[in-house]
């Protein structure tokens, strides 16, 4: 199910601001890629454009290439709700649709894509999604509870089922943990493990150690100064990043120096 992506020269505006400048990365099947830096550099910007979430933004545009297994994103006509169904995206504060039960949250992407499915199916997909959310066991007996109603650790591995739900190939996660307790951080943690089995999976984080327990390959952005663009500083493996980065300012910035 996953496929790699590859970057070229990727560069990001809001009308007439450049928000990221000039990347360019290889990101593999089947693992973890953490992105990391200061607030303000980029990072959550370039994560959206790889789903093309970004252009739900008025102005936002996009120059350069993203390839999914060699599909151009950007190519003419391709349907940027067809690219999201393939690349899902997990929010930073779980998202769970507030009037719906549990089960229907799972089920919101399907219908949504206008797919027709049998009750019986829609049942084991239900189940699936759950199971491949490491949530079934805590709500089985409650499916037809709001989805609101579970703990916020709950309310993401919720929000990770549905994304599931729709078979991506890809997961992008823009700070999954952060308004999550130690506990549930650690149950998203180990979830990532999980799914990389089957998933290709970006992850944008705050937090070093985290970066560096969940990921294969980290790339640390910066910002020159107010006004400038982000851009890619080093994208390595993340044993490497954390022990003997290349630049300076990456080790500034992992051993807590700065940022």
């Amino acid at each position: 199910m996953s496929k790699s992506i590859d970057v070229t020269d990727l560069n990001v505006w809001y009308s007439e601001f450049l928000a990221v400048g000039g990347v360019s990365m290889h990101i593999e099947p089947r693992s973890v890629t953490a992105f990391i830096g200061p607030s303000g550099c980029g990072k959550s910007t370039f994560l959206r454009t790889l789903n093309r979430m970004h252009e739900v933004i008025p102005g936002a545009r996009v120059g350069g290439e993203v390839l999914l297994d060699g599909d151009d994103l950007y190519g003419p006509g391709v349907d940027p709700v067809a690219v999201r169904r393939q690349i899902g995206m997990v929010f930073q504060r779980p998202n769970p649709f507030p009037t719906m039960s549990i089960r229907d949250n799972v089920l919101a992407g399907v219908k949504l894509n206008n797919r027709r499915i049998a009750r019986s199916d829609a049942d084991d997909l239900v189940e699936r999604s759950l199971r491949g959310a490491n949530l079934w066991n805590e709500v089985k007996d409650r499916l037809g509870k709001p989805g609101a109603g579970l703990s916020g650790g709950q309310q993401q591995r919720l929000c990770i089922a549905r994304a599931i739900a729709v078979s991506p190939q890809v997961l992008l996660m823009d700070e999954p943990c952060s308004a999550l307790d130690p506990i549930s951080t650690y149950a998203i943690e180990e979830l990532i493990a999980k799914l990389k089995t089957e998933y290709t999976i970006v992850i944008v984080t705050h937090n070093m150690q985290q970066a560096s327990r969940v990921s294969d390959k980290t790339a640390f952005f910066n910002i020159a100064g107010t006004g400038k663009p982000g851009t890619l500083i080093e994208y390595g493996e993340t044993a490497t990043m954390f022990t003997t980065p290349r630049e300076q300012a990456t080790e500034d910035y992992v051993s807590g120096r700065f940022g």
